[in-house]
């Protein structure tokens, strides 16, 4: 039984029971927001703020000699902060370990679950690129959700497809949700609009103002039954790529939602209930504005770490430099590193590889970290340090 409620500015309640309860389900208005959202003051000056940050920020990546080591560890940093938002307790070292095949003492499911969203995501940026593949479209996004949710947690939960139930999020029952999004019904028609706004260029809406409002109504059709937030975070990254203002994966904000989840929550309430789109979008571009900072910093600082390494490695290496300038290529591309995969990188022989390692762990470049004698694993600790923060689980 459905009957309509009051609405919202920026949607409308429809009452519906779900397992016997009563519940009212929230249906959004189609994006644009309308009225036209107003484009003056404070909200110009953040746009501007922000594309000005992430402008420096995507040059600087564009220029880098080998933007892959950015992007391998950046994608990495983000599955893990996406993922602990939804209660994993994964670090990097963990996944990192996990994909040399070496994570003893790591709850396997949480690292599963952010290994699968590295799969998710690689595929996504992937399809995009490939000129037969596919636009940033639904069908696209069923594909990540699938690769997302097959093989760990929410395996259950229908990967790939949108949901044809219920579901709400908060509480433990649909009477005491927290918000409960459109039915399924719904929720097929309001995904299917936001494609439509996803493609659209005729509302002359700047790309940042359009990822914002985008991520908003993704968040609220809520279309899957499980992996919602990660899917709707990842959206973010693959729009600024499509519209040209990304030209690689390299910038996500789970680390600025996971600091600041109290407000995120709030304003994602505000504009379902007080259709205050201006706040959240202050919100979203001050984010694209600190992490695009904060993301250039931590790339600059990085690269000046392995420019210094490998003035100490061709200084004091000896005969050993260029197989040692190999292997910390290797760490600077994938941080943790075993014999094998450093030999398979850097094509050279397991004594010119070990040997390498044991002139690295000498210049404290390297450390052996798992304290046996097979099986061994090293670290470029400084790089990961730095890396590593703001990824400590929540």
């Amino acid at each position: 039984m459905t009957m309509q409620s009051p609405s919202s500015p920026t949607g409308h309640y429809i009452v519906t029971v779900v397992g016997g309860e009563e519940v009212r389900a929230f249906v959004p208005t189609p994006l644009p927001p309308s009225p036209p959202l107003l484009m003056d003051g404070p909200l110009v000056m953040a746009l501007d703020e922000a594309s000005r940050a992430l402008g420096r920020f995507d040059g600087a990546v564009r220029h880098l000699p080998d933007a892959t080591l950015l992007i391998y560890s950046y994608v990495r940093k983000e599955a893990v902060l996406s993922s602990q938002i939804e209660g994993t307790q994964s670090s990097l070292t963990d996944l990192m370990r996990h994909e040399l095949g070496a994570a003893p003492g790591v709850p396997l499911d949480d690292v599963l679950e952010v290994s699968r969203y590295v799969a998710a995501l690689d595929h996504a940026v992937a399809r995009m690129a490939d000129p037969a593949g596919l636009p940033l479209c639904n069908r696209l996004l069923r594909e990540a959700h699938r690769i997302l949710l097959t093989g760990a947690r929410g395996a259950d939960k229908r990967p790939g497809e949108f949901r044809t139930s219920q579901n709400w999020i908060g509480g433990r029952r649909p009477g005491t949700a927290v918000f409960v999004p459109p039915p399924a019904t719904e929720a097929h028609e309001a995904i299917s609009e936001l494609e439509k706004f996803l493609h659209a260029d005729d509302d002359h809406l700047p790309p940042l103002v359009r990822a914002g409002l985008a991520h908003v109504q993704f968040e609220t059709i809520h279309p899957f039954l499980d992996g919602n937030g990660r899917i709707g975070r990842m959206l973010i990254t693959l729009m600024l790529m499509e519209r040209g203002v990304l030209a690689n994966p390299a910038l996500y904000l789970s680390l600025y939602f996971k600091q600041h989840r109290a407000s995120y929550y709030e304003l994602l309430g505000r504009v379902r209930t007080d259709g205050n789109w201006t706040s959240w979008l202050l919100f979203f571009l001050e984010g694209i504005r600190s992490t695009a900072v904060a993301a250039l910093s931590t790339a600059e600082r990085l690269e000046a770490l392995v420019e210094r390494d490998g003035a100490t490695i061709r200084a004091h290496a000896g005969r050993s430099t260029g197989s040692a300038l190999r292997v910390h290529a290797a760490l600077a591309r994938t941080p943790i590193v075993n014999v094998r995969s450093a030999m398979q990188q850097t094509e050279l022989s397991k004594p010119a590889v070990q040997n390498a390692l044991q002139r690295l762990s000498e210049f404290k470049i390297t450390r052996e970290v798992t304290g046996q004698r097979r099986h061994r694993l090293f670290a470029y600790t400084e790089y990961l340090d730095i890396l590593s923060e703001g990824t400590e689980p929540l």
